[in-house]
């Protein structure tokens, strides 16, 4: 069993990349699009052409860093030296000179850059850190904890983060609302940058003992071939439970981007939230979330199979995708300044949170059960292509996000520089309409596949008492 410094010392890991994950679907769309100007649809064609990279990137990082032989193991060299190029892309994202953004084209060609840099860097550091997972522990039950750790802090950054931002950066000064004031911005990047730094260095740290060294002499860095490449992205897909767990990741990797594009959006300009009230309503929900997983994780696990969890998960997210808006747009809720529109706001929000870690915690942890599957069958470790594959399909599907927020913004016409209380019922119901109509059917999907996942304990177990025999005789 690991230490629980260690486990946390991965867990704070998740926050690296949470901080990109905060920037896009917090800021990214409000800043270019309602600050800046830039079209909501050239936006999000944008940022969707940056996640095109993803698709050599993640997988290429996945086969090198199982292949990587090196004095301080497979991953954790990736993870040093992202850091800082990472720090240096949170600010070149948000800090566009007065030049670029005098010009559309200029300012499109900077966010592009911008994306790429931030996607590359962190790929190369979370790609190898979520591989890490697998080895640290082999046991079925642990690895969900280890996982649930890294969810936890993961959501922990990605919404306090902001929430932070919300307060410190961004509020309101003289009337004046924060958000929309682009001298903000730069400070929100530098803020994002250091805690980058911070949270990748305490990682390494925690983790460094628990490094895959080489099992024979001499160490190799080298980038592997396009054909062994390729080899490696074939052999992932033989496995019938991972397909079914990539159909399953992108039928909700794209309901969690559509919705989350556009939820600030919902907050700011249908409930009205200032930004204090909407720092309460990214923050407040994730922390109880977290805890509550934390709590229940364990006994949750030890009641119910992975596969089982996952299902109630995904009826849990989307049950409670059915109450708050449409009680909006059937005029059922009091107005925006009632004191009860920020507790059901909170309440929704935290039934997500729960159910939406207990999920992704979940089925990355029948990912790591999986590469032992493989393993048996293929020969060799592949964690870092497995988990390549798995967040690079959940990355092209939640370009949906982006894409479709984009385009909604364009179609029900919210202007740039719109105010909270100046903008027509009729675009505040599109935003609504918007929100549940790229939720519900996507989940509607991904429970029919989650019903075609069966990967138990049994299974497992069996699979690595095969593997230790294997190894037994091999020794």
């Amino acid at each position: 069993m690991l230490k629980v410094g260690t486990r946390m010392a991965y867990g704070v890991g998740g926050g690296v990349f949470a901080i990109k994950e905060a920037a896009y679907a917090i800021f990214i769309l409000l800043f270019y699009t309602q600050v800046l100007g830039l079209s909501g649809s050239v936006t999000g064609v944008i940022i969707a052409l940056s996640l095109v990279w993803d698709g050599i990137s993640d997988p290429l990082v996945g086969s090198w860093s199982d292949k990587l032989r090196s004095r301080y193991g497979r991953r954790h060299p990736f993870m040093v030296y992202s850091t800082l190029p990472l720090a240096i892309g949170f600010i070149g994202l948000f800090s566009p000179p007065v030049i670029v953004v005098e010009s559309a084209n200029l300012l499109a060609g900077w966010l592009l850059f911008w994306s790429l840099w931030v996607r590359t860097f962190i790929t190369t550091f979370s790609i190898p850190h979520l591989a890490l997972s697998a080895e640290l522990s082999s046991d079925y039950h642990e690895r969900s904890q280890l996982l649930g750790m890294r969810l936890g802090f993961m959501f922990l950054v990605t919404l306090f983060l902001p929430a932070a931002g919300l307060v410190f950066v961004f509020s309101t000064e003289q009337g004046i609302d924060g958000r929309f004031v682009a001298a903000n911005y730069p400070w929100y990047g530098l803020m994002s940058a250091g805690l980058a730094i911070v949270l990748a260095t305490m990682t390494v740290l925690g983790t460094r003992e628990q490094t895959s060294k080489p099992q024979f002499d001499g160490e190799d860095y080298r980038l592997p071939g396009f054909r062994h490449f390729v080899e490696d992205v074939v052999r992932t897909f033989r496995n019938r439970a991972f397909r079914t767990m990539i159909n399953y990741d992108i039928a909700s990797a794209v309901s969690w981007g559509g919705s989350s594009a556009l939820n600030v959006l919902v907050g700011t300009y249908v409930f009205e939230f200032d930004p204090e009230r909407m720092a309460i309503v990214l923050a407040l929900p994730s922390l109880v979330a977290v805890l509550l997983v934390w709590v229940t994780l364990k006994p949750l696990t030890r009641r119910w199979q992975k596969p089982q969890l996952l299902r109630l998960c995904i009826w849990g997210m989307l049950l409670n995708s059915m109450w708050l808006l449409p009680l909006k747009l059937a005029g059922l809720l009091p107005d925006n300044d009632s004191p009860l529109v920020l507790w059901l706001n909170l309440l929704n929000l935290t039934i997500f949170m729960f159910f939406f870690l207990l999920r992704v915690t979940n089925a990355m942890s029948i990912v790591a059960d999986i590469t032992d599957q493989h393993e048996l069958e293929e020969g060799g470790r592949r964690e870092g292509g497995f988990f390549a594959v798995t967040t690079f399909i959940s990355k092209m599907a939640s370009l949906v996000g982006p894409l479709y927020g984009g385009i909604v913004l364009d179609v029900i016409g919210l202007n740039q520089k719109a105010l909270p209380g100046q903008v027509a019922q009729p675009v505040l119901e599109g935003l609504m309409y918007g929100s549940l109509l790229i939720t519900v059917p996507t989940l509607f999907i991904a429970l029919y596949f989650a019903y075609r996942i069966d990967f138990n304990k049994e299974q497992v177990d069996a699979i690595q008492l095969h593997l230790r025999e294997r190894k037994s005789v091999g020794a």
